[in-house]
């Protein structure tokens, strides 16, 4: 509905990647339920909370992320059994409680369970990184360069060696490293899979169920 919503969701991708409780979190820089509860504080110790962050287990490691008006996507590598399942359902009960409580609404806020591919081969690993890196682009909305609640600006800064903060949602960056040499490398496979979707998006069925194991939904 706001930019603070978007700012919340990448606050439930970085704080429940871990297995640590609401409470435990908010203990961990001084604040109780009943300090935060309704209100922000003057001054909320961001550097404390991602000292803390750091120092916890991950269950998964966030690729790349694409959050769109009506929908999101993220590549996602697990790093403990059941990472994903229980990280998804985390992220999705706290947003919905957040936006329920926010906006006085009642039920779901997120259409169904979340939809799952498994990434099988390294083709459609590149493939998925330029996608979800360029998906606002595909659908028309925008310059995926330019868009800022996607991983796209966070993995050009790593690329050219820039240090993401430890409050970032993105984590994983030797997957991007490994297949990157340098930020032309990055752009331009963005650009090419960006015009693909494009193409596919502008073609006949026949032509689209040839790549609809490429597709993460319906262009």
């Amino acid at each position: 509905m706001e930019e603070k919503d978007c700012w919340k969701f990448f606050d439930c991708l970085r704080d429940f990647n871990n297995k640590t409780a609401y409470e435990e979190r908010l203990a961990a820089i001084g604040l109780s339920v009943r300090s935060r509860d309704g209100k922000e504080p003057g001054y909320f110790p961001f550097r404390e909370l991602g000292s803390f962050l750091a120092q916890q287990e991950r269950v998964v490691d966030t690729v790349s992320y694409s959050l769109n008006p009506n929908h999101f996507h993220l590549i996602l590598r697990q790093l403990q059994d059941k990472g994903i399942s229980n990280f998804m359902h985390k992220v999705g009960l706290g947003f919905t409680n957040y936006f329920n409580k926010k906006y006085e609404h009642s039920g779901h806020v997120l259409q169904g369970p979340f939809k799952a591919i498994e990434i099988d081969s390294e083709e459609y690993l590149m493939w998925l990184l330029g996608y979800v890196n360029g998906n606002i682009e595909i659908h028309g909305l925008g310059r995926a360069s330019g868009y800022p609640w996607s991983s796209y600006q966070a993995i050009c800064k790593s690329i050219i060696g820039k240090k993401l903060s430890r409050l970032s949602a993105l984590t994983g960056l030797e997957f991007i490293s490994e297949r990157f040499k340098n930020l032309n490398e990055f752009e331009k496979h963005i650009g090419n899979v960006i015009e693909e979707s494009k193409e596919i998006k502008a073609s006949k069925e026949k032509e689209k169920r040839k790549m609809r194991k490429y597709l993460l939904e319906s262009l």
